[in-house]
């Protein structure tokens, strides 16, 4: 088991570019605060959106924080908050700067609420094998959007594709549908414990 501390309901989301110095410290806060209730023992990590990866790190640094889910690791995309570009070499140079490379890097790859036609000749098993390349401590998979069920062949196609890293689901798993996606090496469950839209 782990926990993700992530800034959902910070909307409208916006670029690194434009997310201010309120957001890296809240997120701080709230981790090492989650980090000291928890304690050692279980993994914790937290996203920062959208797109914020460099303000991930910091932020895991500062909360003694096992990971980041990094949107836009490698390849390009827009999302509903403008264009994101691949941001791994800057990202990991980053890391290493800070004296973070303890923090793992969990990549979302053909990341959910996005359009992909810039890299439409790009496979998400492609993707996933860039990612690995990069130096991702594991991939994440997700659906079309929040929620949105993660398709179980890709699964096994990005699995198969890249057998050395691990493979994360990152939306759409429900008590329901669990059993499809028991080949992953682990499972991000949010939006079925909400009631109404809120947690």
């Amino acid at each position: 088991d782990a926990l993700l501390v992530e800034n959902m309901n910070d909307v409208p989301y916006v670029r690194p570019a434009d997310v201010g110095p309120e957001v890296v410290s809240v997120m701080t806060v709230v981790c090492a605060a989650v980090r000291r209730v928890v304690g050692r023992t279980v993994p914790l990590g937290c996203q920062v959106l959208a797109g914020c990866n460099r303000e991930a790190v910091a932020v895991a640094q500062a909360s003694d924080l096992n990971f980041i889910r990094a949107e836009g690791y490698v390849f390009g995309h827009v999302a509903d908050e403008g264009y994101t570009d691949a941001c791994a070499g800057p990202l990991l140079r980053y890391r290493r700067q800070i004296g973070a490379d303890g923090v793992e890097i969990w990549a979302d790859i053909k990341k959910k609420h996005s359009s992909h036609a810039l890299t439409d000749d790009v496979s998400v098993t492609d993707t996933a094998k860039a990612a690995a390349f990069f130096g991702a401590s594991a991939v994440v998979l997700t659906g079309s959007a929040t929620g949105a069920e993660t398709d179980a062949a890709q699964l096994t196609d990005v699995h198969e594709a890249v057998p050395q890293t691990p493979v994360v689901v990152g939306s759409g798993v429900t008590h329901d549908n669990v059993q499809r996606y028991m080949g992953a090496a682990g499972l991000i469950v949010g939006s079925h414990f909400k009631t109404n839209g809120r947690y």
